[in-house]
């Protein structure tokens, strides 16, 4: 029971934005003074109750205007009298409480003014037993005073030119009717009904919001149903708490009803403008929405402007917008709207409400999100074995990755090397639990992929893996990775360590925006799983010690995975490769990381197992010629750029980015493409550095041909090599280009194959 708290937000698959105020009420500054809780339920109830609207009638935006309900609540909660004599202006019974309390708490009411000729039910005679005037099928015409009611004008209602009576009062109590609060049951889908003779919208049963399986999960009761009366508002509230019960799946007994008897209370007369017949001068000095200024005449002349679309006209006068989103005085500006329109008010209908339903600060919905906390370094099961066996960490987006692990006294560079030969030679592990895991799943999953990846994702055999590409809209590359098909409707989608969080809102942006009714759902699962890099010739030999599934060759041949147990582990290996070396990726839940890779550890002391960072494996993919996201990639390279045309498929008609790069830059035949570089000396090639070539650019610099990508040097080569976009790089194999140095010297290197390293992928396949 959160007694402070509010319901924000209703969204899709019964998920609730709660905002608790913890501490505005306190005088001590202790702990957070606002949580935003986040709720997952089977179904809600709604019992937001309803609204009083205010009666749109002539200066009534003088200070001492006020709404019926929250006179009678400073009276009755708080014991504060809003004015000496205080009108009471109503088309509705309830008002007459309002009068009613005002009187037995000594303040005098002058007159009630109640718009229906025929007058109220029992409160009114009770009122009148008061000693309360009360005038029926009257209206107020106008307010005396600047800045404080002074006196009102009344008149008949239906003819203003009759009856001129002024009365003295220095406050006004107002009531309109009720709109229920329809907000939270909106939010979601819900649609709402005009209700003729209470004079509202309310929600409508056979149109409640529904989750994913089309069942409905938001039930309204009460006044935020449409019941008023409180005999109708208890049975209406009983009644869908017993319904939501059962939609829940509990079981429920239902006893009788005890009738509560209550007063007659005379049916609401809808007022939308008082006096009926006002005139323009009257109408010009008429307020529907206090908040926003907005007036009658300015909906009327939005209506003459040509905004008849009830949206239209909200933007055009600012009517319910901003934090008001309609509370107040939407249904008085939608009567006035359909008016001016000569349409009923159900065809004009009603604006889209918006979470959250009152402001909630910036502070809730950041959290703890501040100082230290505000980007949380991200560490994987394996991060405190890291740290305690000297490995050097760098950030990769908000992770800590191993660069590389340094023996005492050795350089990183030596490190670096020392990790590539053991791994070449015999056996290395790799920590690669950052790499984004993306699992997609759905009836629509494969066309959905098929949509994002430039290659097709649909046709692939369950147990099998496929390298995909993904591109923005405007054709340029984002991120690659291994996809994984797990069953008939659910994919694993490997992406970039830096691609996870941003790769996951992309398919959320274009599930939401453009493909909102496929039937596909992802989740982000990157941090529910270690995965370790198995690497090496012996890497095989290292997982049949440890016994369990068989990885043989033919068992497990490359591109597959399969699920199973390693020892007493659960485990999902893959087989793929970005060493080029046999190597297995093995996943395994978080918790069983840790014990996990010290197992790893201790069964490979035999083929004096290493570690290897970050640095060995650039330096390794790069020997192979495989690209890396963000270093052959700038936001300007598209796929046939690194040669990857043959993970382009001919077979579908469209992804993300197919029309983008069929456009005449992007198919231009001086592009720079994909090459490997070989220095003559065997030195380094700076990472960045241009190829010149030969005359000036349009601004007279020297002209460029080409640029580094990745530059390493290649313990398994034993000298320089690098990766670089030039100039119709593929045609010139075997040509001498230049690189000139800060320093003023120049590199010469030869244009070759990106693949340094087992071009035939011998390695990879034993």
């Amino acid at each position: 029971m959160r007694s402070r708290m509010m319901g924000a937000g209703v969204y899709d698959h019964g998920y609730i934005l709660g905002y608790e105020r913890l501490n505005d009420h306190l005088a001590a500054d202790e702990g957070p003074r606002h949580r935003l809780w986040r709720i997952r339920a089977k179904q809600i109830i709604t019992a937001t109750g309803s609204i009083e609207r205010p009666v749109s009638f002539p200066n009534n935006d003088i200070p001492g205007v006020m709404l019926a309900s929250a006179v009678r609540d400073y009276a009755v909660k708080f014991g504060v009298a809003t004015g000496h004599k205080i009108a009471v202006y109503t088309n509705n019974d309830d008002a007459y409480r309002t009068a009613i309390n005002l009187n037995e708490v000594g303040v005098e009411v002058p007159v009630i003014v109640d718009a229906r000729v025929s007058g109220g039910g029992a409160l009114a005679e009770r009122a009148k037993a008061l000693g309360i005037r009360v005038e029926n099928g009257k209206a107020i015409s106008k307010v005396f005073g600047k800045k404080r009611v002074e006196a009102i004008r009344i008149c008949e209602h239906k003819d203003s030119g009759k009856g001129n009576e002024k009365i003295e009062c220095d406050c006004i109590a107002m009531s309109g009717g009720w709109s229920p609060v329809v907000h939270l049951f909106s939010h979601c889908g819900g649609k709402l009904k005009w209700d003729e003779k209470l004079a509202l919208f309310k929600p409508d049963s056979s149109a409640k919001p529904t989750s994913h399986d089309g069942l409905p999960f938001v039930t309204a009761v009460g006044s935020a149903n449409g019941s008023l009366l409180m005999q109708e508002v208890l049975k209406d509230a009983r009644e869908g708490c017993l319904s939501v019960i059962e939609a829940a799946g509990g079981k429920v007994k239902k006893k009788s009803f005890k009738v509560i008897e209550q007063e007659y209370e005379n049916s609401l007369q809808a007022i939308w403008i008082a006096p009926h017949d006002a005139d323009i001068k009257k109408r010009s000095k008429i307020w529907l929405d206090f908040q926003n200024d907005v007036k009658i005449n300015d909906v009327e002349l939005a209506a003459r402007e040509g905004f008849e679309s009830v949206e239209h006209a909200k933007r055009y006068t600012t009517l319910g917008m901003a934090t008001d989103q309609g509370k107040l005085s939407n249904i008085n500006g939608l009567a006035v709207l359909s008016s001016s329109l000569g349409k009923e008010i159900p065809k004009v209908g009603t604006t889209t409400f918006r979470p959250p339903y009152t402001p909630i600060s910036l502070g809730s919905i950041g959290g703890s999100a501040r100082d230290e906390l505000f980007q949380p370094v991200r560490k994987t099961p394996m991060h405190d074995w890291h740290e305690n066996n000297s490995a050097y960490m760098e950030p990769v987006g908000q992770w800590r990755r191993p660069f590389c692990y340094p023996q005492f006294g050795e350089t990183y560079a030596k490190a670096v090397e020392r990790e590539i030969n053991q791994t070449r030679s015999s056996l290395g592990l790799l920590d690669a639990s950052t790499l984004g895991k993306l699992l997609v799943t759905g009836p629509d999953a494969g066309k959905f992929l098929d949509m994002l990846y430039t290659n097709m994702m649909s046709t692939l055999k369950i147990g099998k893996c496929r390298y995909g590409l993904m591109c923005s809209e405007n054709g340029f590359l984002i991120d690659d990775g291994v996809v994984a098909r797990i069953d008939e409707q659910t994919w694993l989608c490997h992406t970039t360590t830096g691609g996870a969080d941003s790769i996951h809102a992309h398919m959320e942006e274009w599930l939401q925006t453009e493909w909102w009714d496929w039937r596909v759902y992802v989740a982000n699962v990157t941090e529910q799983y270690a995965q370790i890099g198995v690497v090496g010739p012996n890497a095989r030999k290292l997982l049949e010690k440890i016994g369990g599934l068989d990885v043989s060759r033919e068992a497990l041949g490359f591109m597959e995975w399969k699920d199973g147990k390693l020892g007493k582990y659960d485990v999902r290996i893959f087989r793929i490769s970005f060493s080029g070396e046999l190597s297995y990726e093995i996943a395994v839940p978080a918790k069983q990381g840790m014990a996990f890779w010290d197992e790893l550890i201790e069964a490979g002391k035999e083929f004096q197992v290493m570690p290897y960072g970050t640095e060995a494996l650039h330096v390794m993919r790069a020997e192979k010629g495989f690209i890396m996201i963000g270093d052959e990639t700038d936001g300007t390279v598209i796929p046939q750029d690194l040669n990857l045309n043959w993970a382009i498929s001919k077979k579908k008609d469209d992804y993300l980015g197919k029309r983008a790069q069929e456009r005449s830059f992007m198919v231009n035949q001086n592009r720079w493409k994909l090459v490997g570089l070989e220095t003559l000396d065997g030195s380094v090639l700076p990472d960045g550095a241009y190829a010149t070539a030969d005359g000036v650019n349009p601004n007279g610099q020297k002209s460029t041909q080409g640029r580094v990508t990745s530059s390493y040097f290649s313990p398994t080569l034993k000298r320089g090599i690098a990766m670089g976009l030039v100039m119709n790089g593929p045609e010139r194999d075997g040509e001498i280009i230049e690189f000139p140095k800060i320093d003023g010297t120049v590199i010469q290197a030869k244009i070759t194959s990106p693949v340094f390293y087992d071009p035939d992928g011998e390695k990879q396949n034993v």
